[in-house]
Order: C-alpha cells, then sequence, then structure tokens
C-alpha cells in the first residue's frame, strides 16, 4: 500500500502526531491528521459489523459498534509510552456479547475458520483473558484485525485495524459496573487508578461470578469460596459499594430508533443522548461534540435496537442492575445459602 493515501497523510504522520499529544505539544495540524484517521475507522467498522450480524442471524447474540473516544485515546498514548499511534488496535471495536461460554466459543472457532479477507493480527490464545484473566478481572477475548480491501476506493482503508471483543452476559454486567465504579467514585479500577480497595473488591466480584455462573476461575483460583467471599464482603462494607449500585437510577430517556447515537456523559453526572439515521452527520457531530466538551465523555454507538445499545453500553447510563443481581445470586450460591 502506499503510504501517501493513508488516512491522516501516513502511518508515520498519524504516528508523530500521536507523539505531540503525549508530549502535550500537538498543533492544530496534529489534530486533524488524528480526526482523518479515526474516521477512516467508520466504514471498516460498518463493513466488519455487517459480516459479523450475517454471520450470527438467528442467534441470540447482541453486536453493537463503537470508536474509541478521543479523550481515551489520548489517555492511552498517556499510559503507554512506547504506543505508535498508528498502531493502537482498539480504536474501532466491535462487540459480541453471548448468553454462555459454549455459544461464544463456538462461534468464535467458526469465525476463524470460514474463509475471509481480513488478516487476523494475534494468535488465537494471545488476547484469551478467559483463560488468563487480567489481574484486574477482567475477562472476555479479544482478535484484532488487519483491514484487506481490493477495490481502489477503499484502498486508503488498507492496513486499518479494527477489534472484535468477545463477552457473555455475566462477563459483561462485570465489565459495565467497573465503568460505573469509574464514573460515580475518584478511582478507576479498569487501569488501576485512584483507591486500591476498589480495585480489589471488582476483582474478587470477577472471580465470585466466574465461579458461581460459569465454574470458571477469575484472577483469584488460589482462594477458597469461604475467604473470597469474607474478602469481598469485608472491603464491600468499607466501600459501601453494592449499597450504592443499587441505589442508581437506571437513566429514563428513551433511545430513537435511528441505529447511531452520540451519548453524552456530562461533568455535571447527566446523560445527553443525540440520535442520527445517517453515520455521516452521527460522525460528523461526535468531533465538533469532541471540540466543543472537551470535559464530558461522549462516544459513538450503533446497534440494532434501543435495547441493544442500552445492553451493550449500560456504563453510560449508569446501570449496574444485572451486576447487582449476579452478585446476589453468586454469593448466596457459594455460601451454601
Amino acid at each position: 500500500m502506499s503510504e501517501a493515501i493513508f488516512p491522516g497523510g501516513s502511518k508515520k504522520r498519524v504516528t508523530r502526531a500521536g507523539d505531540a499529544v503525549r508530549s502535550g505539544t500537538p498543533s492544530p495540524d496534529d489534530l486533524a491528521v488524528i480526526e482523518e484517521w479515526r474516521a477512516a475507522h467508520r466504514p471498516v467498522l460498518n463493513t466488519f459489523q455487517a459480516i459479523l450480524r450475517g454471520r450470527l442471524r438467528g442467534r441470540n447474540v447482541i453486536v453493537a459498534q463503537r470508536h474509541k473516544r478521543k479523550n481515551t485515546i489520548f489517555d492511552k498514548l498517556t499510559r503507554l509510552p512506547g504506543m505508535q499511534l498508528a498502531r493502537m488496535d482498539d480504536v474501532a471495536g466491535c462487540r459480541l456479547i453471548f448468553r454462555n461460554i459454549k455459544d461464544l466459543s463456538r462461534f468464535r472457532k467458526e469465525f476463524h475458520n470460514a474463509p475471509f479477507n481480513h488478516k487476523m493480527r494475534n494468535d488465537p490464545d494471545k488476547y484469551d483473558y478467559i483463560v488468563c484473566p487480567k489481574r484486574t478481572g477482567y475477562r472476555g477475548i479479544h482478535d484484532v484485525y488487519e483491514y484487506d480491501v481490493k477495490s481502489n476506493s477503499g484502498r486508503a482503508l488498507k492496513g486499518l485495524y479494527i477489534e472484535i471483543q468477545y463477552r457473555t452476559l455475566v462477563q459483561h454486567a462485570w465489565a459495565t459496573a467497573v465503568e460505573v465504579v469509574g464514573f460515580i467514585t475518584e478511582s478507576q479500577p479498569k487501569f488501576e487508578k485512584g483507591d486500591g480497595r476498589y480495585h480489589q473488591a471488582m476483582a474478587y466480584a470477577s472471580e465470585i461470578l466466574a465461579r458461581a455462573h460459569e465454574r470458571l476461575n477469575g484472577p483469584f483460583p488460589e482462594l477458597t469460596d469461604r475467604i473470597l467471599l469474607q474478602e469481598f464482603l469485608a472491603l464491600d462494607r468499607e466501600l459501601g459499594l453494592m449499597q450504592t449500585l443499587r441505589g442508581l437510577n437506571q437513566a429514563k430517556r428513551e433511545i430513537s430508533a435511528k441505529k447511531n447515537s452520540i451519548l453524552i456523559f456530562n461533568s455535571n453526572g447527566q446523560l445527553e443522548v443525540r440520535s442520527f439515521r445517517d453515520a455521516t452527520d452521527a460522525l460528523r457531530e461526535l468531533f465538533e461534540l469532541e471540540k466543543a466538551m472537551p470535559e464530558s465523555d461522549i462516544v459513538l454507538v450503533r446497534a440494532d435496537s434501543s435495547e441493544d445499545v442500552r445492553t451493550a453500553f449500560r456504563n453510560y447510563f449508569n446501570d449496574a442492575q444485572e451486576f447487582v443481581r449476579l452478585m446476589d445470586s453468586a454469593c448466596a450460591k457459594l455460601s451454601g445459602h
């Protein structure tokens, strides 16, 4: 592929723009390069989600897609000094949420074995966080694909990366709760920032859910059920975590039937939803909002229905009710009550 037609000018130019962001000295041209590069992932996302929806037709699986938020990209550049922006592989992502491990594993194996133009960049076991959970408690599987296209019109997109996330409903409930905790406290368990008690409590919760609902292990396989529950409940008494999550009000706002929704989590804690029928209009509005509201958490999402949007992105609705329900039943099961 000619570097001259790569979105943003070239891979080197995109990486230089990312380096400027990391050093705190991005020029207007650097930011324009990054926006062009981010926007170019949209047709890649659309292609993959169409393929995935086609292959999942008739199965009870939620398919959603999302653009990585600009602030999240910039934060990742800061956290990972060696990261080259042009090689960041999760700027565009499709999330698949399955009812159980069996369905997840079966489909992923089928997908790997099916004829496919786009190249998987990772070894199948590299990002399997179900077999090898992260120490934060994160469980799920990621695959990274490199987009390939033969047509002249799409040639500039060749070489862009996209990530496919595989989760079960149980794993997704935990991941959603972690995001919610990040919104409502000064801590970020997802990145192990802030009060370490929140990180530890959510990691214990992951182990509890894995054992009780999926007959698997999380990050603490060495603990007995009794010790695991004692450790979690002791932290919960200190933090009031479960009580806080129980008390959150789910957002009442209805999402439009239009499939492209921008979710805006304002600094005052309010959620605003803007919906668009046209994906290009939505992407244009996303970039304008990011400029106008740099302190807000803004994301563009797409799913088949408003309920699918709510399920796939519950964290934006401060909705941890499924996590609470699963934890209640898991604690009862492991305690024998």
